[in-house]
């Protein structure tokens, strides 16, 4: 029988709507007796290479480099990488390269003297020749507790001695160091700043100058420059004036490198507060001299002749083969400078070590293998610290390192060489030294107001380091679980966009992760899963 279209058609539908009646009611009620069991499956956690990753894989890094090298000090293996093997600017990271080589040649007890040297004898309270002021390189003189009155110490000394005459020159001798005054690659421009001042052997006060700007009394008069010390800067040439008050403060201050004439130009508003500025002073060893020179005449030291500063590559001739030490002061040790050079990222401290391990080394070179031509103190730093680092294992070509502060932009060394620099360290009778050293994540040093009410606090030791478009943290972490890491974070030719956290932020968000991190549990393979059957029928 043939039925109908219409008829046909109502068929079909009503077919259809119990077919997914049926799929519908299958999707609900219990599974067969005979299939298995299922169970979620449970959510998983992202790893910590995931969740470094998926910070660092952010848009707004896309024309950024990022170097990351996280090693365990536990196993020796390698926790995370990034772009390990390739070359960064580390900017005052490259300290720890300068505490490396310091620590490896001279230890961390070292001493530093700074000498008054006289050729000849005192000879009824007169001493017939020079008397010279003898810089061996301490950059904490006159800053340090117990050389704060160091000109006096020196003073007493000599009148102990019985001297009460000079019949000749005070020189004040910084030629230990045979070395420009600047390190290599460092920018002119920045040669008058407080962060770049001149490393000397004969360094004082850590060779900065405050420098302060007052008003004068009434609109029209030149304003009002103090130095403090006052005797710092030689020469000034003064060209602000005083303008109406509550106008806008215009203060230039330049002088040029090798120069020691300070020109200071423009205006600062009547009525208005003082304004003060740090500055190099431009011979630290002049005005140390200038320093011993008051103090031999408040102890009743005459002195005849004239005040003269000496540095390399000029000599002094009048310095005897044989010298005699009339007088001495001792640096805090090594380790103590190292700890103040590295929390605060002081430069000068971190150059004249550097410079210091040079000489070291080269005086334990030449007595064994003769002269070697002329190389200057830092490079003798430099190649003590190649030596130090083809023993570790590092190639030459993984750590450029040319000065010893990280101002110049020449730096460059890979992640994980300073990752395996910092491990080597780890395995040191002078470690501790070293991990205390370093700032200490919202306690101390550059690190004090970082990280803090995080995993990361009082835990992460590491050095920070900054320059324009060069942000790093390299260190040691504790994870979590107790595994002890160092690492190395680096982030080259990145600018934060408006509205973008700043770039400490997120090299700290990844020390963070660090030192939250669990090893994973890895657990016993399962047993195969139990089918639950029931008797055919």
């Amino acid at each position: 029988m043939v039925m109908p279209q219409h008829l046909l058609s109502r068929c079909a539908a009503a077919v259809l709507g119990i077919g997914l009646a049926s799929l519908a009611m299958a999707a609900t009620t219990p599974a067969a007796p005979h299939s298995a069991s299922v169970t979620p499956a449970p959510m998983v956690a992202p790893t910590l290479a995931e969740q470094i990753d998926q910070l660092i894989d952010q848009p707004r890094f896309a024309g950024a480099d990022w170097g990351i090298s996280v090693i365990s000090l536990n196993s020796g293996r390698t926790v995370y990488a990034r772009h390990a093997d390739q070359l960064f600017q580390p900017a005052s990271t490259a300290k720890l390269f300068t505490a490396a080589v310091t620590l490896s040649e001279l230890g961390p007890d070292y001493r530093i003297p700074t000498r008054v040297l006289a050729g000849g004898d005192i000879h009824n309270g007169r001493l017939d020749g020079p008397l010279i002021l003898y810089g061996m390189g301490d950059p904490t003189l006159g800053a340090d507790a117990a050389t704060a009155e160091w000109p006096d110490q020196l003073a007493t000394q000599l009148a102990a001695q019985g001297l009460r005459r000079v019949h000749g020159d005070l020189i004040a001798d910084a030629t230990y160091f045979a070395s420009p005054m600047m390190g290599t690659g460092w920018e002119a421009i920045d040669l008058q700043s407080w962060f770049a001042v001149p490393a000397t052997a004969l360094s004082v006060r850590e060779n900065q100058v405050d420098v302060t700007v007052s008003p004068a009394g009434a609109a029209g008069l030149s304003a009002d420059i103090s130095f403090n010390p006052s005797n710092a800067i030689p020469s000034v040439v003064n060209e602000i004036t005083t303008t109406a008050a509550r106008t806008r403060n215009d203060i230039n201050l330049y002088r040029a490198p090798g120069d020691g004439v300070l020109y200071a130009f423009g205006t600062i508003a009547a009525k208005s507060a003082a304004q003060s500025y740090k500055l190099a002073v431009p011979d630290p060893a002049r005005f140390a001299g200038a320093l011993l020179q008051q103090a031999l005449m408040r102890h009743g030291i005459q002195l005849d002749g004239k005040l003269v500063s000496m540095h390399w590559p000029r000599r002094d001739t009048a310095l005897p083969a044989q010298p005699r030490t009339l007088a001495e002061v001792l640096s805090p040790p090594v380790g103590d400078i190292l700890g103040r050079g590295l929390k605060r990222s002081q430069n000068l401290y971190l150059q004249n070590l550097l410079l210091l391990a040079g000489v070291k080394a080269q005086s334990d070179t030449e007595q064994h293998e003769g002269n070697q031509g002329f190389i200057t103190s830092e490079r003798w730093g430099i190649r003590a610290l190649h030596q130090l680092l083809e023993q570790i294992g590092i190639a030459p070509a993984a750590s450029i390192i040319e000065e010893g502060t990280g101002l110049s932009r020449r730096n460059l060394t890979t992640p994980n060489a300073m990752a395996r620099l910092l491990a080597f360290l780890a395995s040191q009778p002078y470690a501790a030294t070293l991990q205390e050293a370093l700032p200490i994540a919202g306690v101390d040093g550059t690190l004090q107001w970082r990280m803090r009410n995080t995993p990361a606090e009082n835990n992460v030791h590491a050095k920070t380091g900054s320059m324009s478009y060069v942000h790093c943290l390299a260190g040691y972490v504790t994870t979590g679980d107790g595994e002890r890491l160092a690492f190395a974070i680096m982030l080259n030719n990145y600018d934060p966009p408006a509205g973008a956290p700043s770039a400490s932020h997120d090299i700290d968000a990844i020390a963070v992760l660090l030192a939250a991190s669990r090893s994973p549990v890895v657990t016993p393979a399962a047993s195969a899963p139990t089918v639950a059957t029931h008797p055919a029928n």
